[in-house]
């Protein structure tokens, strides 16, 4: 991203899309291109290691994990032999060690392993291994498309990953959630911004069925979310080109505006990034409410 026109003191952005599309999505002639925002909740399948630290003793400080070749960004399954996934089922399995070495199944790279960790005690008698870990994640997205058939969706355009190791987050569920845009932090150059929702867990919108790094994908079930809007055809690669286009974003409250863009450069099919085409936001609204393209859109 870079800045356009500094003669403006709002900037607008360039911003690289993937190809947003399931395999089940390949074959399907018309989708419906949505542009609202959404909440966003995933467990994970399993607990993510997002941090190593040590262990406060009353001997001084001892790494348990990491001197059992525990990594961050590793997701453990098993404690004991006992599957865990939650934090609680972690801790709850340590505590029952004893302080006895414990045999730990994590997932690295997508290849299983084992490792043995020796749980020791903290300061205030509580046995622990050194880890701050991660099983769950919320935050607000915006719809992408819904195929009228079936309900699927995609969203996104890249998967949702551990903001603290980039790790993509292994899904065991999740849902969609009705969400409005309560404000906007604007994108300054360097700065991405962020759309900041509003949501509840009171009202279900779908499922998230796929992480993938292209998106995430799954079943919209409140059909009131697109009743009233109409399918449009699915272009082939073929058919996109450089020049003015449209937009459709929630920036505001429970508002889908369209907004105009200029599609600057096509990327071939065998791009190495996976990148479909890069815009350039133009329109002056949109850049007065973000500043551009910002997390969220």
């Amino acid at each position: 991203m870079r800045k356009s026109n500094a003669k403006k003191i709002a900037v607008s952005w360039l911003l690289a899309f993937v190809m947003l599309v399931s395999a089940g999505a390949a074959e399907i002639s018309s989708l419906i291109p949505i542009g609202h925002t959404v909440g966003i909740q995933m467990s994970a399948e399993g607990v993510l290691v997002v941090h190593l630290s040590p262990v406060e003793t009353p001997d001084g400080e001892a790494w348990p994990a990491k001197d059992a070749g525990i990594c961050e960004g590793d997701t453990i399954i098993r404690v004991g032999g006992t599957e865990v996934g939650s934090n609680d089922d972690l801790q709850k399995q340590i505590a029952l060690s004893g302080g006895h070495p414990v045999e730990i199944g994590l997932v690295r790279d997508d290849k299983e392993m084992t490792v043995t960790a020796q749980p020791c005690a903290d300061e205030d008698g509580v046995y622990r291994i050194g880890i701050l870990a991660r099983d769950s994640i919320a935050g607000i997205g915006t719809l992408t498309y819904i195929d009228p058939e079936t309900g699927a969706y995609g969203s996104l355009g890249h998967g949702i990953c551990d903001s603290e190791t980039g790790v993509l987050m292994p899904l065991k569920e999740g849902s969609l959630i009705y969400s409005v845009v309560g404000s906007v932090q604007r994108g300054e150059a360097g700065e991405p911004g962020a759309l900041q929702g509003e949501f509840t867990a009171d009202t279900a919108l779908g499922t998230v069925e796929e992480n993938t790094g292209s998106g995430i994908f799954g079943t919209v079930t409140d059909s009131s979310l697109y009743d009233a809007l109409e399918p449009v055809p699915v272009a082939d690669a073929d058919e996109i080109h450089t020049g003015n286009a449209e937009i459709l974003a929630n920036v505001e409250g429970d508002t889908v505006e369209r907004y105009a863009v200029e599609v600057v450069k096509v990327y071939p099919a065998d791009d190495e990034y996976g990148r479909g085409m890069m815009i350039r936001v133009t329109d002056d609204d949109l850049i007065g409410k973000t500043g551009g393209i910002v997390q969220g859109m």
